[in-house]
């Protein structure tokens, strides 16, 4: 325990006199996580205050609990279950009464444990995500301990065989009350890596300081130079830690209220939720990527994209109509570069209306070009905001069929005087808001249980597919996002083109602001001070979902989910195939139906490096198809901004480049430079696109990452530990990107335990000595990528579309791991193959017609040899031939 008694007296509890207990700095769990609480506000809670590390540590709590808060144990009802009840001497919960009795239960899912803590007596909200609750064996499993009786209430789960203690919660004491729960653990490691959707500077959590992360979905950019803490677009309550030996555990938490979680020196870490109850769930590995394929077995595993849609993509918001983006695509292939799919973002349609194009104005003869491209094996992708706009046939039909909405919770709260604007509207409860449509909108409940929403939505796109044969769904402002909550005259007033609409207003005060302006306002409105509130740029969180069961308070960190789930849906009604729904929202279980790009980032190398990051961490999530806006979407790039991240860019599942209207044009063909550099990278990407494609499918068998942290496969070597910027593609190749501006070489670490040959064009197939190297990174040249010994990577020969590269004869390279002693070498590899683009209902992959092989080859001094084993053997498609292999070493 890091504690230790002071002799100075003071009042902390209305029971009594008691000494303080002065924890020491770096083992603290705040008692005032809302801002400014100072010494009064913290001894009225009943905790300690000690501010004499502020001045030097300025992130130390000043104001912390006791260690005995919380609860105690009060019985134990069989080896798993346990009943709590609150300390009498602790501090009360400054957010809410804490339940008077509590259950605390430990279950196995084979050898991933579950822990639950639950209201006895009380019905709480869970998500209503469907988790795959299967047993899941792996070679190491965990135990469960607890505190005495009549002690303060505190478990541990400790790893079998090196008794490691993978949560030991008697840093602090539970709290758990109706709209605020707090649970604080001491970690073994403070290699904590995950979390999410947030800006992190490193791969690596900084424990060297207390920092707090928000966690609710909101219509927020990325921030890389000052955003520390702050929640963007998605909720992800999963990480993995690292311990000493190298075995690796994960840890879920299962919650979609909105949260926060504090990372602090100890190590240890504080997670804080404002509703439902607490499930969690803990992966043993023991290997990172172990991990990884546990998490993805309960949350789902990821959907497998269309070969086209690991093609390069581009788009702008902002086209002026369908002669502009005619004029793009020319100007790509003229410049010989490979491009599969075209955006559309939101200036196609009619005044923003979702299943509309402007068929009268500049977009003219767009379905007929979305024709064109086809025949020229090339797909687009259009926008859809699930802003559904009054008075037009979509949402007249979605009223006819009963379809559900985020609606008020009771016909006195609805602001009449914008629901009595629209006949369609006037005799409804729906909470009218203002998006970007000349007219109010409603949000659909995606989480209406009947499936009438889902259905209408499926429909809705399946009716405009007949009009424009588009091959893929990008859907945005998901979080929900809302222009102007509770502003009078927001900015959107006076912006030419949208007219000055009434916009919601959400209850502040009173009863009806319970769900609003709850006693705990998470990091997500505190990271933002006095200038926020939950329902900022939102929908109020008190607007009913469920088809009325349920509430946004509860719901809206899913409403992403929901509408990738329908979405879905919508896919394989309109088109049959396989495709991609492209979310900017996302939960745990979304990568089973969606891919996700990084939003609004900024043509900052701050915001390049920082998508290296979270890629990687977004393929721990489960969400493999993902990429960043390429050049960055906001603010003007640079030709050498560009160029480096466009051969980043080629490593991406995601590959798309995308900005602002407002900025310079940035299709890769603007510069000679970025057009050679882009050629470059995209003939390499699509050279490799069997070996890509075959990642991809590997993980939507059996879980995993496409994208990985370099430790993934080196848990061993500590200098992996601390790497962000470099990256595995798979098991099999390294690269080293450019992250920093008027450099032409990049310093690596290859990692000792591997032998490796350079894969890019400078020093192609030679052997590359392990350890810290400098490599060449001119802008003429692919930037360092290196295949690591032992492994096989299928290829094809490029062209300008997929459609046409996979045609080509199938490639390999073989990198062999040599034995100099016995002159020996061996490696291996697999090829996954199918139609490209035949429908896979989710779970259902096996059932799919697939081929798969698998590579062996080795050699000794006398002989080499290629065997090829079959897997599963494709029944309705023929395959391209074999025709060249390549061997380093």
């Amino acid at each position: 325990m890091t504690f230790i008694q002071s002799c100075v007296l003071s009042l902390l509890f209305v029971t009594g006199i008691l000494c303080d207990v002065i924890v020491k700095p770096e083992a603290r769990v705040s008692c005032t996580p809302d801002p400014d609480g100072d010494e009064a506000v913290c001894k009225s809670r009943g905790c300690i205050w000690d501010a004499q590390n502020k001045k030097n540590a300025p992130t130390v709590p000043a104001c912390y609990f006791p260690p005995d808060s919380g609860y105690i144990l009060s019985e134990s009802i069989d080896d798993n279950k346990a009943v709590l009840i609150p300390s009498k001497t602790s501090p009360q919960n400054p957010f809410g009464q804490n339940f008077p009795e509590l259950q605390f239960s430990h279950a196995t899912l084979g050898s991933v444990l579950k822990i639950s803590i639950t209201p006895i007596g009380f019905k709480r909200y869970t998500p209503p995500v469907p988790l795959h609750l299967n047993d899941i064996n792996a070679t190491d499993n965990f135990t469960v301990s607890v505190s005495n009786p009549n002690e303060t209430f505190s478990f541990q789960v400790i790893r079998e065989g090196t008794n490691t203690s993978i949560w030991d919660t008697s840093v602090s004491g539970l709290q758990f009350a109706d709209r605020y729960i707090q649970i604080a653990t001491y970690l073994p490691t403070d290699k904590i890596y995950g979390f999410g959707e947030n800006v992190h500077q490193r791969l690596k959590h900084n424990f060297t300081k207390y920092t707090t992360w928000g966690m609710m979905a909101r219509d927020q950019p990325p921030q890389s130079t000052d955003g520390e803490g702050e929640n963007l677009y998605g909720v992800h309550p999963f990480y993995l830690g690292l311990e000493a030996d190298g075995k690796a555990h994960g840890v879920f938490i299962f919650n979609s209220n909105p949260q926060d979680v504090t990372t602090g020196p100890a190590p240890h870490l504080v997670y804080r939720t404002i509703g439902g109850q607490l499930d969690i769930f803990f992966f043993p590995g023991p290997t990172p990527a172990d991990v990884i394929t546990q998490y993805h077995q309960i949350i789902g595993k990821p959907f497998l994209p269309a070969y086209w849609n690991l093609g390069f993509q581009l788009c702008r918001y902002g086209y002026a109509g369908t002669e502009e983006v005619k004029e793009t695509v020319a100007r790509i292939k003229a410049a010989g570069i490979p491009q599969d799919v075209q955006f559309a973002d939101i200036n196609y349609m009619d005044e923003y209306k979702d299943f509309t194009y402007n068929e009268n104005g500049s977009w003219k003869g767009w379905p007929e070009f979305t024709d064109y491209l086809h025949s020229q094996g090339q797909k687009v992708v259009l926008i859809f905001d699930p802003t559904v706009q009054v008075e037009y046939d979509t949402f007249l039909r979605g009223i006819e069929q009963n379809v559900s909405w985020i609606s008020w919770p009771r016909e006195d709260m609805v602001q009449r005087n914008i629901t009595d604007l629209y006949p369609s509207a006037e005799n409804t409860t729906i909470m009218l808001s203002v998006v970007w449509p000349n007219k109010h909108v409603g949000f659909p409940d995606f989480l209406d249980p009947t499936n009438i929403t889902i259905n209408w939505w499926a429909d809705e796109f399946k009716r405009y597919h007949e009009i424009q044969a588009f091959d893929g769904i990008w859907i945005d402002m998901n979080e929900p996002a809302v222009f102007g909550t509770n502003q009078e005259k927001p900015y959107a007033f006076d912006h030419a083109g949208h007219p000055n609409l009434t916009n919601l207003m959400c209850p502040m005060e009173g009863a009806d602001s319970v769900y609003d302006v709850p006693p705990y306002k998470t990091m997500s409105v505190y990271f933002r001070r006095n200038e926020s509130f939950m329902a900022e740029s939102s929908l109020c969180l008190c607007g009913r979902s469920i088809r009325g069961s349920s509430n946004l308070y509860n719901t809206r960190n899913l409403f992403g989910w929901s509408e990738s789930v329908a979405s879905w849906k919508g896919l394989e009604v309109m088109r049959g195939k396989r495709s991609v729904v492209l979310s900017r929202s996302t939960f745990p279980s979304s990568g089973q139906y969606a891919g996700h790009w990084l939003g609004d980032n900024s043509a900052t190398w701050e915001d390049l490096r920082d998508s290296i990051i979270t890629v990687q961490e977004f393929n721990m999530f489960g969400i493999p198809y993902v990429g960043a806006d390429i050049c960055g979407f906001f603010g003007n790039t640079t030709e050498e901004l560009c160029l480096r991240w466009q051969q980043l860019g080629a490593y991406h599942s995601f590959m798309r480049n995308h900005n602002l209207h407002v900025t310079i044009l940035q299709d890769p063909a603007q510069w000679p430079t970025v057009a050679n550099a882009t050629r470059q990278a995209n003939l390499n990407r699509y050279r490799h696109l069997p070996y890509l494609f075959s990642l991809h499918f590997h993980v939507s068998r059996f879980g995993g990452m496409v994208v990985r942290p370099v430790f993934f496969e080196f848990p061993s070597d500590p200098v992996t530990h601390q790497i962000s910027y470099q990256f595995m593609w798979g098991p099999a190749v390294l690269v080293a990107p450019v992250t920093e501006p008027n450099v032409t070489k990049v310093n690596a670490y290859l990692p000792v335990d591997a032998e490796w040959y350079a894969l890019s064009d400078i020093n192609y197939g030679q052997a590359i000595p392990s350890g810290n190297g400098t490599f060449d990174a001119p802008w003429t040249s692919l930037i360092p990528a290196f295949l690591r010994a032992g492994y096989i990577l299928p290829r094809q020969g490029p062209e300008l579309t997929t459609v046409a590269a996979r045609v080509n004869p199938f490639e390999l390279v073989i990198a062999a791991k040599n034995n100099n002693s016995t002159k020996t070498g061996i490696a291996t590899g697999e090829l996954y193959w199918d139609d490209g683009d035949t429908w896979i209902p989710v779970g259902e992959i096996e059932k799919h017609d697939f081929a798969h092989f698998i590579f062996d080859f080795g050699y000794n001094a006398s002989m080499a040899s290629l065997n090829i084993f079959v897997g599963k053997k494709m029944e309705n498609q023929s395959l391209p031939t074999l025709d060249t292999i390549e061997i380093f070493g």
